[in-house]
């Protein structure tokens, strides 16, 4: 079945994954879904349609080509969520 997907949530999970820990930042689902939504609110939207096995390979593709900016987002957003956490 095709399905319209946001590649870019895709990149900043995997991003987020591979740095986060370097961060020293609360790890709790809450902050790890505000980390997301405030880096995807600074990076461009990247729409696709794919057979769900596609998506993998592709995001492999488009991390490399946009790692940097979402390095940055990703970073930028866990500083502002560490300093104001919403969690209990």
């Amino acid at each position: 079945m095709k399905q319209i997907k946001n590649y870019m949530e895709e990149v900043v999970f995997s991003i987020m994954r591979e740095i986060i820990n370097d961060i020293n930042v609360c790890t709790c689902e809450k902050c790890m879904l505000d980390i997301a939504a405030l880096a995807l609110n600074d990076l461009p939207p990247k729409y696709i349609v794919s057979e769900k096995g596609e998506l993998y390979s592709k995001v492999n593709a488009l991390k490399q080509q946009f790692e940097v900016d979402v390095i940055s987002a990703v970073t930028k957003a866990a500083v502002l969520v560490k300093r104001n956490p919403r969690h209990g």
